[in-house]
């Protein structure tokens, strides 16, 4: 086992407000293929949180966020799930070249760490 970190990854994006719950119940059941996909390309802990007024936060980790992302826009299965996906969402393009990916400022375990503090 590696002892690198893995990167933690959380993004936005904005779905149509009018689309929103057939947004969810799609997220509902995500195709069994997307899911192989997603995990074969390194996206673990993956979550996606949505707000009333379509505001979507995503949080994940990878040992490589760019490879990753690489990885899954080399699967054919990305590009079905990212054309199904496009009207959803507000921005025009592929869903997944659109996230707004937020710098992390604070990590509780990771300054507990440094401080020499217990972690639980």
């Amino acid at each position: 086992m590696s002892d690198r970190r893995a990167t933690r990854v959380c993004f936005t994006s904005q779905v149509r407000p009018d689309r929103l719950e057939e947004y969810r119940a799609v997220h509902g059941a995500v195709w069994p293929e997307m899911l192989e996909a997603l995990r074969d390309s390194g996206w673990r802990d993956y979550h996606l949180f949505l707000r009333p007024d379509g505001l979507l936060v995503g949080f994940l980790e990878t040992d490589d966020y760019v490879a990753a992302q690489a990885a899954m826009a080399r699967t054919a299965v990305n590009a079905r799930w990212q054309a199904a996906m496009g009207d959803f969402f507000v921005a025009d393009g592929s869903p997944d070249e659109g996230f707004v990916v937020l710098d992390e400022v604070f990590h509780l375990e990771a300054q507990l760490e440094r401080a020499g503090l217990p972690t639980v």
